[in-house]
């Protein structure tokens, strides 16, 4: 049978023995702002406990640079599927009138002949 108690060890962040586990941010950057986020400019991510992962998560959720690159990110995929969109009327118009024509010309051949 396999033990399957957590892994207690030194949290990095209080320094408590407890329970730990990877912080790991749940974001990506756009631009330069990478460089100088706090959790992406670590060397490695920390082993944390409940309570400071938690406090963790709520710092990154929290944080005004991270929230405008989403929100950025957000408006760039709303205007691609917009124009995605757009794209796929503008072939299904440009099919329909190709049909057209096409029908068009095979009526025009059957009544001159």
């Amino acid at each position: 049978m396999k033990d399957t108690a957590p892994v207690e060890a030194r949290c990095d962040h209080c320094k408590q023995p407890r329970p730990l586990f990877l912080f790991e941010p749940e974001h990506g950057h756009l631009g330069a702002g990478m460089f100088t986020c706090r959790w992406c400019s670590r060397d490695k991510q920390e082993l944390l406990c409940v309570r400071c992962w938690g406090a963790e998560k709520e710092r990154e959720e929290n944080d005004p640079s991270i929230n405008e690159d989403a929100e950025t990110m957000r408006k760039i995929c709303a205007t691609n599927a917009r124009i995605e969109e757009r794209r796929e009327a503008k072939a299904a118009a440009d099919r329909a009138v190709c049909e057209g024509i096409a029908a068009a010309t095979g009526e025009a051949g059957t009544t001159t002949k």
